[in-house]
């Protein structure tokens, strides 16, 4: 077996780190743009008047830097060259996304929104898939170039993790469809155009088959936003939103009427191995600053490094992380070769290990860094609270361990969702 990473992909990392160099880090400089990075000032980021939003300057210097990654021809790297991309592999894009989180949080990549200079637009992945030519025609240029896009409206007040007895509703009238319900946690609506929202449209409770995708317009006559969901980490674009007798063309059916879950399930996998990817980055930004400091930190006279007790927890955390990186490069290089479906076990366990050893390093990145550490002149205690979000959101760790345990057992096999197209 051949560990080396491809030499294309080493050469894609040096060609990033001199455009972070040369454009990202003075624009970072730039008009006191540093506040929104600044672990002192992060109030900057929160529009504290307008529902605890993200402050507007914040996402405009954001998507000027995704334009400006996309003329530098990085932001579509996992596109098919045809749109523009780099044919990115499953393997590059856990190679980048570790590496960028890895140099810890900055205008080159923000996870608590998702930005970042390689982008990982599951909208457009999903719209190149699964959208009708007229949909595809209307929709991928804006997409690819983020001036238009949609939220995902999956899950409901009560029903989180379950998502097959969900209670929103779209029945059929005419060349319409009439949609009423609730969705919770809908990220992304306070600027999104459209929202992607599952509807039972057949079917009976805890079906996986039998709900569609919707692409409805945010401006509908009964499409409401009730409230912003404030959180550990702020600001917020997470809100509760309601749907009363909202009706949508047929037109508005995304992927096939009766198989929306099974659609979304087909970037599910290559989404959690990049979470893990980045997950992992940010918990070795956090040892290896902890190392840092411990070796230039010197009370009673002599080095912290010097103690096993700062030691040996940080050992304990670099050998979980080489494990972890090994496992991560395996599974998404199998991706590569066999199909996102065929590693859907260890997709779970990368996804789950991962975030949760993220916590586990930032905390003892805290720790090792005393008052200081649990301050906001350092960034952990903001690693903490973002990643520790991921252990619930998009499948909670419970659910991650109960799919590994359903292939374990057998209830579950290493293929693709009835209606999903494996590539």
């Amino acid at each position: 077996m051949d560990f080396d990473l491809p030499q294309d992909l080493l050469d894609l990392l040096a060609e990033l780190d001199g455009f972070i160099e040369r454009v990202i880090k003075p624009l970072e400089q730039q008009d006191d743009n540093i506040r929104f990075f600044d672990h002192r000032r992060e109030d900057a980021r929160t529009d504290w008047e307008r529902n605890g939003l993200p402050n507007a300057e914040w996402e405009a210097l954001l998507h000027r830097v995704k334009r400006l990654a996309d003329e530098a021809g990085f932001y579509r790297y996992p596109l098919d060259a045809q749109y523009g991309g780099r044919n990115g592999t499953n393997l590059g894009m856990a190679v980048i996304r570790e590496h960028l989180a890895r140099m810890g949080l900055g205008l080159h990549n923000d996870l608590q929104n998702e930005h970042s200079i390689v982008g990982n637009n599951v909208g457009l992945l999903l719209m190149i898939a699964y959208g009708t030519d007229e949909q595809k025609a209307e929709w991928i240029t804006p997409l690819a170039e983020g001036t238009r896009g949609f939220a995902f409206g999956i899950t409901e007040p009560n029903h989180g993790s379950d998502a097959t007895h969900m209670e929103t509703t779209a029945v059929r009238d005419g060349d319409e469809w009439v949609i009423n319900g609730e969705k919770t946690w809908n990220t992304g609506i306070h600027h999104a155009q459209y929202d992607m929202i599952m509807a039972r449209t057949s079917g009976k409770a805890g079906d996986g088959s039998g709900i569609t995708a919707f692409l409805v317009p945010t401006k509908s006559p009964g499409f409401e936003v009730l409230e912003y969901l404030w959180t550990f980490n702020m600001p917020t674009d997470h809100a509760h939103i309601r749907l009363t007798d909202v009706r949508v063309p047929h037109s508005a059916i995304f992927g096939g009427e009766g198989t929306g879950l099974q659609v979304v399930q087909h970037f599910f996998n290559e989404n959690r191995i990049r979470q893990a990817a980045s997950s992992l980055g940010a918990a070795q930004f956090c040892i290896d600053e902890s190392v840092k400091y411990a070796q230039e930190r010197k009370p009673f006279g002599k080095p912290l490094a010097s103690n096993q007790a700062i030691q040996f927890p940080l050992v304990e955390l670099q050998t979980q992380c080489e494990m972890l990186r090994a496992l991560i490069h395996k599974t998404a290089w199998h991706m590569d070769r066999d199909g996102a479906f065929s590693q859907s076990d260890k997709v779970s366990m990368c996804n789950y290990w991962a975030n949760r050893l993220c916590c586990e390093a930032a905390d003892r990145a805290m720790q090792v860094h005393g008052g200081l550490g649990y301050s906001r002149h350092k960034p952990f205690e903001h690693i903490y609270r973002h990643h520790r979000r991921y252990r619930i959101t998009e499948g909670a760790e419970e659910i991650q361990m109960r799919r590994i345990a359903g292939y374990m057992f057998g209830f579950m096999s290493q293929r693709a969702p009835k209606g999903v197209a494996e590539g």
